[in-house]
């Protein structure tokens, strides 16, 4: 693999990483703003290298899926090295820091079972990181609380607060969480006070995060936060909080806070940063964003200075535009794509194509509903894992043996293990699977009418379509992958964008961008964290070199 050769630290080495990027990206804007459902119906394919889609066409589906990792063959062609080598250089490394290196007196203390309880391995991993890097930025500059940004469940408030002894404001838009968070904070709440009067250590309580049901709109909602009083067993309910629902504050109240996000959705990222910037109360900030396809985006919305891409003035002036369908690719995770296996890349690849065959159908004959881009959900998968769990069921009876299961490596779901139906040489294809694939086809229609509220068109013949589809399902897996090694650059330009930020404003801003967790368990692992300093709390932040 390819490693970053650029660096962060400071405004200067920032731009010249961005521009390097953009410059990078123009040439390719035709994969970039690629729509892959209308692989077959516009034959994207044509439109990348042909040396390239020769070459990928016949190799290894374990090969392709290492694409986005910035792993090529010695074999392929020489253009096609440069081009993922180029992209993996110019990618934010995810390799996971060594946190007592970045932060000194940072102290990650295990959870407990109490703590953890309805966790999941991906957000326990998360949660033990982030409430570490958090509460040592909190001590460092001497704040007084924590707003947990976008809380959910209040996972992070609560280990913040129950472990870590901070005062805590947990705000989301979703009431139901804050009920949740609340019934939770409580539960932990009676064994953290058992334990003291067992231990001895006295009867005080400790303190449950404050919960704020909300819709942050603004910087001034996230700034309207300073005036929540910060007493035990606060609830407020709001169910907008625009800034304009300002309460009266005590001018001779001293308050200090950081804000904190794990996984802030699309623009909450943006705003808590902006804040940051805006108000002098809050004095640090801690974000780990994603959902990059839901951030607005200046010259595409026509929304104003306010819009989540782009932030910087380097970016702004550049004229560069991302696009939904770049901010889509943007999600892709290149661990995630080398950690799939053989198998589930093989029906990923598959599940596009049937997708891409789908819109020749919509094409056809309902050119009106293809124009609003509708949306059929998750529901091929569904309808793979059926047929497949069958056709292993008839198999078990024959051989004598038990239906097979396997992990996903990220999610830890099981998907059942079954001959893959991709139409490739390398996948062993067999007339059987090709009518198995078609078959399937025609039952991912039938689901995608009736998400869609579609009845058949009784002179379609869906078998047909397939079939003129399927002489090119070989150049899905190609493709997408080599689509999908430009998500970890497009991702790297949107965090720059967000550094770039806050190293535009005056010095007295220290910022830093650091992979805080493991990428093969959390693959949005790239957390801002921003610091005003002072004389006591300035010193240097370390990087990528």
């Amino acid at each position: 693999m390819g490693s970053c050769k650029y660096s962060c630290k400071t405004r200067s080495e920032t731009l010249e990483w961005i521009t390097a990027i953009v410059d990078f990206l123009e040439p390719f804007s035709f994969l970039m703003n690629a729509h892959v459902v209308n692989f077959f119906k516009d034959k994207l394919w044509e439109a990348v290298d042909q040396e390239w889609i020769s070459r990928l066409r016949k190799e290894k589906p374990e090969n392709l899926l290492l694409i986005p990792s910035g792993v090529v063959q010695d074999y392929w062609p020489a253009s096609l090295r440069e081009f993922v080598h180029s992209l993996r250089s110019l990618s934010f490394p995810r390799e996971q820091v060594d946190l007592r290196a970045e932060f000194p007196d940072v102290h990650m203390a295990p959870l407990n079972s109490v703590l953890s309880q309805g966790m999941n391995l991906k957000k326990k991993h998360e949660v033990q990181v982030l409430s570490s890097v958090v509460s040592s930025v909190v001590n460092s500059v001497g704040a007084h609380t924590v707003v947990d940004v976008g809380a959910g469940q209040g996972y992070l408030a609560q280990v913040l607060s129950f472990q870590y002894k901070h005062l805590v404001i947990a705000i989301d838009a979703c009431s139901h969480h804050g009920n949740v968070t609340d019934a939770r904070a409580m539960r932990i709440k009676k064994h953290f006070a058992a334990q003291m009067r067992k231990s001895g250590s006295g009867n005080k309580c400790p303190n449950v995060p404050v919960t704020v049901t909300c819709r942050v709109l603004s910087t001034e909602a996230l700034k309207s936060l300073n005036d929540v009083p910060r007493n035990e067993e606060v609830d407020l309910n709001v169910t907008e909080l625009d800034g304009n629902q300002r309460r009266s504050q005590d001018s001779n109240r001293s308050c200090s806070l950081v804000l904190a996000g794990l996984h802030a959705c699309g623009d909450l990222s943006v705003t808590m940063l902006r804040t940051f910037v805006e108000c002098k109360e809050v004095k640090a900030v801690v974000s780990v964003g994603c959902c990059y396809n839901l951030i607005s985006e200046e010259r595409i919305e026509n929304s104003g200075s306010q819009c989540g891409f782009p932030m910087s003035s380097c970016l702004k002036s550049s004229g560069f535009s991302l696009g939904k369908n770049s901010r889509d690719l943007a999600c892709q995770s290149a661990e995630r794509w080398s950690s799939l296996g053989e198998d589930a890349g093989l029906q990923n690849f598959e599940l596009h194509a049937f997708r891409a065959a789908f819109q020749m159908v919509l094409s056809k004959y309902y050119p009106e509903v293809m124009a609003t881009s509708p949306s059929i959900g998750r529901q091929g998968k569904t309808l793979r894992r059926q047929q497949q769990r069958k056709v292993l069921e008839s198999r078990s009876k024959a051989d004598g043996v038990s239906s097979a299961t396997r992990k996903d490596p990220v999610s830890g779901s099981s998907f059942d293990i079954d001959e893959p139906s991709w139409t490739g040489s390398s996948a062993r294809e067999t007339i059987s699977d090709s009518d198995r694939s078609s078959s399937s086809f025609e039952n991912f229609c039938m689901s995608a009418f009736s998400r869609l509220n579609l009845e058949r068109p009784r002179d379609i013949d869906l078998q047909e379509v397939w079939k003129e589809a399927e002489a090119f399902t070989e150049l899905i897996g190609p493709y997408w992958s080599i689509r999908a090694a430009l998500g970890p650059v497009l991702e790297t330009l949107i965090l720059l964008d967000r550094l770039m930020f806050l190293q535009e404003q005056d010095d007295s801003i220290e910022a830093v961008m650091l992979p805080i967790f493991d990428p093969t368990i959390s693959p949005r692992n790239v957390a801002i964290i921003a610091k005003k300093a002072t004389l006591k709390t300035r010193r240097a932040f370390t990087t990528c070199g």
